[in-house]
């Protein structure tokens, strides 16, 4: 007779886990406005179904020449016994609304790896401010961001600008993924360097993000 497998049950350890197991907090917004950092995934996990993407950081020689984009990101590591190798991943994950967190992972399978980087993106949340920054639309609206701010990571820049309706996403294909996961529909970027690295471009993006949550965070603390 098989044995029977038992879905574990998360006992939080952390004071907002304690209070999401309670029921008194509710939503992801609610718990990222706490005083202090989300610490363990099973929160995320309670209070929001994220959508996932997966950044082609890894390349293979392709047919004919060039590279053909992969998921992760393998690397070599030499012991006495020999080459072991790893695999890297990056993952961002975003309720397309107002939340987004970035991670990576490293794992002997890419699998494993993904899962490891969806564990820390999950850890890395952030809310992402909306509104309607542009000079060239004056109606209210919340589809865009609400002032230009520049990300950066290793050689890579990326600045972000609020857009009017009807711009949608000026932007090439992998920080559109981040747009979208975060509701973002209108908005011009502008990326400086060696933008080809994708986990720079991915990260550039994300710290962008970052710095515009922080600097609303701010403004909400001085009002």
């Amino acid at each position: 007779m098989a044995e029977q497998e038992t879905e574990e049950i998360w006992k939080p350890k952390t004071k907002i886990g304690k209070k999401v197991a309670k029921g008194q907090i509710k939503s992801i917004v609610e718990a990222l406005d706490q005083d202090r950092p989300i610490m363990e995934p099973e929160i995320v996990d309670q209070l929001v179904d994220l959508s996932e993407e997966v950044i082609l950081i890894g390349g293979t020689p392709g047919k004919g020449g060039g590279i053909r984009r992969t998921v992760s990101k393998r690397t070599a590591r030499m012991h006495k016994s020999g080459a072991r190798y790893r695999s890297n991943a990056m993952t961002v994950l975003g309720d397309k609304n107002s939340v987004i967190g970035l991670g990576t992972g490293e794992s002997d399978d890419t699998r494993a790896a993904i899962e490891a980087a969806n564990r820390e993106a999950k850890l890395n949340l952030i809310k992402v401010p909306k509104g309607n920054g542009s000079w060239e639309d004056t109606a209210e609206d919340d589809s865009s961001i609400p002032f230009a701010v520049t990300g950066k990571s290793g050689s890579v820049t990326v600045e972000l600008k609020p857009a009017p309706r009807g711009t949608g996403l000026a932007c090439s294909d992998e920080v559109k993924k981040v747009m979208e996961l975060a509701g973002i529909q209108n908005i011009w970027v502008q990326t400086r360097g060696s933008t080809q690295t994708r986990e720079n471009l991915t990260r550039a993006t994300f710290n962008a993000l970052k710095k515009l949550s922080e600097m609303k965070t701010r403004e909400e603390v001085e009002q």
